[in-house]
């Protein structure tokens, strides 16, 4: 597969295939997405992918040595591998947003579509640092470990006008 290319906009054909359902898509077929580095601007129509980062498990691996040190090992190690799971699934899990649904992959694999239309609201929480992305849909709620460039986030939801429980954000 090739790498994308942030300075490469989606062709016509990409914004049909954006508005297949991951579970219709072949593994055999090679998929260029635009990644989302900063804050740079796109359309609704445009499939993003966020960027991965590791600032939260790398926060909580950093966080483990003292406690491990200081308090306890064993809590430290516990913390410490919790950090370390997190950094192994930011490398693994995309978040891909097409025209329709939050898409979510595993390397090339899609494991769930979440549509837009079945959104109630969504939430960063603690803004400062963000650590958590939740949002509800009619049936069910979320929470997303911050694994991906939260500006990137914030601006893909705002671009697909996706109701938050704070409409000042």
């Amino acid at each position: 597969m090739t790498a994308p290319n942030p300075t490469e906009s989606p062709t016509q054909s990409e914004d049909k295939s954006a508005e297949a359902k991951p579970s219709e898509a072949k593994p055999s077929e090679a998929k260029s997405f635009e990644t989302l580095t900063a804050a740079a601007p796109f359309s609704a129509t445009e499939t993003v992918e966020l960027e991965s980062n590791y600032l939260l498990p790398v926060a909580i691996v950093a966080i483990a040595a003292p406690i491990g040190l200081f308090l306890n090992l064993w809590v430290g190690l516990v913390v410490g591998a919790f950090g370390l799971f997190l950094a192994v699934q930011a490398s693994r899990i995309r978040l891909i947003f097409t025209s329709t649904a939050l898409d979510v992959y595993t390397g090339e694999k899609p494991i769930r579509s979440f549509p837009y239309a079945e959104w109630e609201n969504w939430e960063i929480f603690w803004s400062p640092v963000p650590i958590l992305f939740y949002f509800k849909e009619v049936n069910s709620i979320h929470f997303i470990p911050i694994l991906y460039n939260p500006t990137a986030l914030r601006q893909c939801l705002a671009v697909h006008q996706l109701p938050t429980q704070h409409p000042e954000d």
